[in-house]
C-alpha cells in the first residue's frame, strides 16, 4: 500500500492548485449551461407547439388581399406571409412593394350560399424570387377552403344519417422512442462527462515528469514503478469521484429524475478506472504534451463510441449484448428498471478486463528506461516485447 503516500500527496496538490480550481469552476459552468439548454429543449419538445430546427420564415413575403367577405384572407399562413388588406391596387405588385395580389370577388359568400362557384385571381410579380412561396401558400389555402365548402354543400344536400361511431380510447404507454433517446442519453452524457475532463491531468502528472526532467527523482523514491502509476491514477480517480458526486447532487437538486443515485454513482466511478488506465498508457508512451494530446483524442473517440453506441442500441432493441457498455447499465439504473444479475455482470467484466490490461501495459512501459528517458522504440517493437517475442538476429 505504499502507493497511498503518493496518492495523498498528488490529491492534496491537485485540490490546492489554482489551475485545478479554475478548471473545476469552468466545468461546473458548462454543466449549468448544458442543464439550462437541455431543460429548455425538453420543455419545447414536450409542448403542444413542439420545436422546430428550421429557421423562421415569419414575414418572408408580402401579399395584398382584396377580400371583403374574409373568405381567404383569414386562412392564409401569417407565419410566412405578411398579409395586408387593401382595395386591390395591382400597381403595388408592379412596383415591387408587394409580391402578389389576391383578389376575391365581392359577394363571394352569397354566391357560395347559392351553390355557385367563384373565380379567385392571383397576380404575382414574376421578378420576385419569393413568388414560389406565395403561390404555394395561396394554392394550399384555396384547396383547404374549397374542401371545407364542398363538405358543407354535401351535408346540406344529402340527408343526415345517424351513424354510431365506435368508441376509441387512446392509451399512451411510456414515452416515444426519440424522446427516450434524447432524455436518457442527455442525462447519461452529463453524468459521464467528468470522466473525459480529467485526461489532461493524467497527461500532466506523467508526461509532465518527462518535460520537467523530474522522472529520475520520482523513480529514485522508495516506490516501485507500479506504486507510482497506481498512486498517481488513484489520486485522479478520487478527484473524478469528487466532481461526479457534486454533479450528481446538482442534477438531483435541479429536478432531474435519477433513481438509484448511489448505484449510478458507483458504476460511473468504476468506469473511470479503465478510462484512466488507457489514458495512462498514452501518457507513459508519449514524449511530450502535443503527442499525448493527439493520441488521447483518438483513444477518447473510441471510448465514447464504446459507451454510447451500445446504449443507443439498448434503447431501440433491448439487446443483451448492449449491456457491455457501463453507460447502458447507468441508464437502466437511473430509469428504475429491474436489472437481472447477468446484465449487471456484463459491464463489470468489461471494466475489469480493460482495467487489468491497461494498467499492466502502462506499468510495463513505465519500467522501461528507453520509454521514460529515451530513445523510445517503435510501437511494433514494443508489442513484440510485451508478448515476449524476441527479435531474431540475421
Amino acid at each position: 500500500m505504499k502507493f497511498l503516500t503518493l496518492t495523498k500527496w498528488e490529491f492534496k496538490n491537485t485540490l490546492s492548485s489554482r489551475k485545478f480550481l479554475m478548471i473545476f469552476v469552468l466545468q461546473l459552468s458548462v454543466l449549468i449551461l448544458m442543464m439550462f439548454f437541455f431543460n429548455m429543449f425538453i420543455t419545447n419538445i414536450e409542448s403542444e407547439e413542439g420545436i422546430t430546427l428550421s429557421p423562421s420564415l415569419t414575414g418572408f413575403a408580402s401579399i395584398d388581399a382584396s377580400d371583403k367577405d374574409s373568405l381567404l384572407i383569414n386562412q392564409l399562413n401569417n407565419e410566412v406571409l405578411n398579409i395586408e388588406s387593401n382595395s386591390g391596387d395591382i400597381n403595388d405588385v408592379k412596383s415591387g412593394k408587394s409580391t402578389a395580389l389576391l383578389a376575391v370577388p365581392e359577394n363571394s359568400t352569397e354566391e357560395l350560399d347559392k351553390f355557385q362557384t367563384i373565380n379567385v385571381d392571383l397576380f404575382i410579380n414574376s421578378a420576385d424570387p419569393k413568388q414560389v412561396v406565395v403561390s404555394e401558400e395561396v394554392n394550399m389555402t384555396i384547396k383547404a377552403v374549397s374542401s371545407s365548402i364542398s363538405d358543407q354543400w354535401i351535408k346540406y344536400l344529402v340527408p343526415e344519417v345517424n351513424v354510431v361511431e365506435p368508441e376509441v380510447k387512446e392509451e399512451k404507454k411510456g414515452e416515444s422512442l426519440p424522446l427516450q433517446i434524447i432524455k436518457k442519453m442527455m442525462i447519461a452524457i452529463l453524468l459521464f462527462l467528468p470522466l473525459f475532463l480529467f485526461g489532461n491531468m493524467v497527461i500532466d502528472t506523467i508526461v509532465g515528469e518527462k518535460e520537467r526532467k523530474t522522472g529520475e527523482i520520482l523513480i529514485a523514491m522508495p516506490l516501485s514503478h507500479r506504486d507510482i502509476i497506481i498512486g498517481k491514477n488513484v489520486a485522479i480517480i478520487l478527484t473524478i469521484a469528487l466532481q461526479v458526486a457534486l454533479w450528481l447532487i446538482i442534477l438531483l437538486a435541479a429536478g432531474f429524475d435519477i433513481k438509484n443515485p448511489f448505484l449510478v454513482y458507483m458504476v460511473i466511478i468504476l468506469t473511470s478506472v479503465p478510462i484512466i488506465g488507457v489514458t495512462s498508457v498514452i501518457a507513459v508512451y508519449s514524449k511530450n504534451y502535443k503527442e499525448a494530446g493527439i493520441g488521447l483524442s483518438f483513444v477518447y473517440i473510441t471510448i465514447v463510441g464504446f459507451l454510447v453506441v451500445p446504449a443507443l442500441a439498448y434503447i431501440s432493441s433491448k439487446a443483451t449484448l448492449s449491456n457491455i457498455s457501463p453507460m447502458t447499465l447507468v441508464m437502466r439504473l437511473f430509469s428504475g428498471e429491474n436489472i437481472p444479475a447477468p446484465d449487471f455482470m456484463i459491464p463489470f467484466v468489461s471494466i475489469i478486463i480493460i482495467s487489468l490490461i491497461s494498467y499492466w501495459i502502462s506499468i510495463k512501459l513505465f519500467k522501461r528506461d528507453d520509454i521514460t528517458f529515451g530513445p523510445r522504440p517503435g510501437i511494433i517493437r514494443l508489442i513484440l516485447d510485451l508478448v515476449r517475442i524476441k527479435k531474431i538476429a540475421p
